[in-house]
């Protein structure tokens, strides 16, 4: 069976090892490029875009530029509290 095109943000919290609200909270900052489909504005990543992804992030450690800290989960779970799945404000 081929590999799919597309990956659910749950195919890509896997893939890199992180929970959902941490590869949500890529897609969000644009780190990693996604489309939202349907009326319940679900994500999907094409596997390309990961992997282009993953070859970015080898190269900013390759090269120092690695942020100094990054998010943690739980920043990760706060800003979700706040944001809709959408993008947009629950509060």
């Amino acid at each position: 069976m081929p590999t799919p095109r597309f990956l659910t943000l749950d195919d890509v919290a896997e893939i890199l090892n992180v929970s959902w609200s941490q590869a949500y909270a890529l897609v969000r900052r644009k780190e990693l490029i996604a489309i939202q489909i349907g009326g319940r504005g679900q994500w999907r990543v094409e596997n390309e875009e990961l992997e282009r992804f993953i070859a970015r992030k080898y190269a900013e450690a390759r090269a120092g530029t690695v942020p100094a800290e990054p998010a943690t989960e739980e920043q990760a779970e706060k800003d979700d509290a706040s944001t809709g799945p959408g993008g947009r404000s629950r509060g």
